[in-house]
């Protein structure tokens, strides 16, 4: 048997030309327009961290170890004892200094990164990203970012002067430059990366800032970037107290808290756009409840239960959350999965919404969670039973005298 309260509930929503129905019809709209907002949003800045996170990775490496005591004088044996530890599947010595590039009266500073050679492959995907040339930084050559090699002017080929710091730092010497050949050009998609660093040689690198053996520092990746926890535990223990295992969360802890403060502040601004939409479906029962008097003064009269009244007009207000978050969630998605098309169709109106000097990525990344829409829809659920209350109360306590009266 039907339900009552369901049966009266489905009555006051059937469609009819009537300003009820009208107003119905814009309290949905309202709170899809809402909750699109908030998916698209949220799956926007959900694309931003997980593709932080990706680009960071493919350059970065998951453990950075170093010394308590500055240089890392035996590199070679400490990659040893590294590579041992079970879940490490790369290790190499490195060099990290900021250094000037210079070409044709063209200069730039970016970081130089000085790596193995023969283990520059394990501890890099830059390998797998070149778009002009090949990943070679044996002997006198370097690898640039396509954004570094667009602003000095280079191509795969040609030759790059590499100014030492030692020229700031001792400016009672003299430290002529090293010239170096560009062997290829890598393109992560990622501003940061193509336009501040370049790789080389272990050995170059060295030769640059004056060391004569060892490392700053020695990178290490591993099975799963995302238990570094685990595997950072693993490595400070085979290599002792005198050295210091930093993450890559560790790293670049700003960047990701930075990212998860805004999003969180992102959802509570844009959620009261929703709330006021949510809003109109309280104007909507008050409406009913005024032009149904009469009708809820009957029903009271044939002795209805007032809960059951009570629940009819709730649901009344559900329904229209409901579609409304459905046909959200759905409208958010569809305006997702065109989102390279929109952006070359603003392009095309000479409005760019993301340029890449600004933001840093080639694309707009997006992503959507199921724990956000969970959350978007329990938010909605929430915020439209407490604005219910008013109008629901007023329905289900009406006396029928005072609802006659008023007829």
């Amino acid at each position: 048997m039907f339900p009552f309260s369901l049966f009266l509930a489905s009555k006051y929503l059937k469609p009819k030309r009537s300003f009820i129905s009208v107003v119905t019809l814009f309290s949905v709209v309202g709170v899809l327009l809402g909750v699109a907002i908030l998916v698209i949003v949220l799956s926007v800045m959900t694309g931003f961290d997980n593709m932080w996170r990706t680009k960071i990775l493919s350059f970065k490496p998951h453990l950075t170890v170093t010394s308590l005591y500055g240089t890392i004088e035996d590199d070679e044996l400490l990659c040893e004892q590294i590579a041992a530890v079970e879940g490490v599947t790369g290790v190499a010595a490195s060099i990290e200094a900021r250094v000037m590039l210079q070409r044709e009266g063209r200069l730039s500073a970016p970081v130089l990164l000085g790596v193995t050679p023969e283990r520059a492959s394990s501890v890099s995907r830059i390998p797998d990203n070149m778009s002009e040339g090949v990943f070679d930084i044996e002997d006198d050559s370097v690898v640039i970012g396509v954004d570094m090699a667009s602003q000095l002017g280079l191509i795969a080929g040609d030759e790059v002067l590499v100014h030492s710091p030692m020229s700031v730092m001792a400016q009672d010497e003299l430290h002529l430059p090293e010239a170096l050949e560009v062997s290829g050009i890598f393109d992560l998609g990622m501003r940061d990366f193509d336009g501040g660093f370049v790789l080389t040689s272990i050995g170059v690198a060295r030769d640059l800032v004056g060391l004569d053996s060892g490392a700053y520092s020695i990178y290490v990746m591993t099975e799963d970037p995302f238990q570094f926890g685990r595997y950072a535990e693993r490595v400070q223990a085979a290599i002792g107290r005198h050295y210091v295992v930093r993450t890559w969360q560790e790293v670049d802890k700003v960047l990701f808290d930075a990212l998860a403060h805004e999003k969180t502040m992102m959802f509570i601004l844009l959620a009261f756009i929703t709330v006021v939409a949510i809003f109109c479906v309280t104007v909507t029962l008050i409406v009913i409840v005024v032009q149904k008097t009469s009708e809820i003064g009957l029903l009271k009269a044939l002795g209805v239960p007032t809960w059951k009244i009570l629940l009819a007009f709730l649901v009344h207000g559900w329904v229209q959350c409901l579609v409304g978050t459905l046909a959200g969630i759905g409208t958010g998605l569809l305006v997702l999965t065109n989102l390279p098309n929109i952006v070359k169709a603003l392009a095309r109106c000479n409005v760019s919404v993301f340029p890449k000097e600004i933001y840093g990525l080639s694309e707009i990344p997006w992503e959507t969670s199921a724990a956000d829409l969970i959350r978007i829809c329990v938010m909605v659920m929430v915020v439209c039973t407490l604005s219910c209350i008013i109008p629901v109360l007023r329905a289900a306590f009406l006396e029928p005298v005072e609802a006659f009266r008023e007829e």
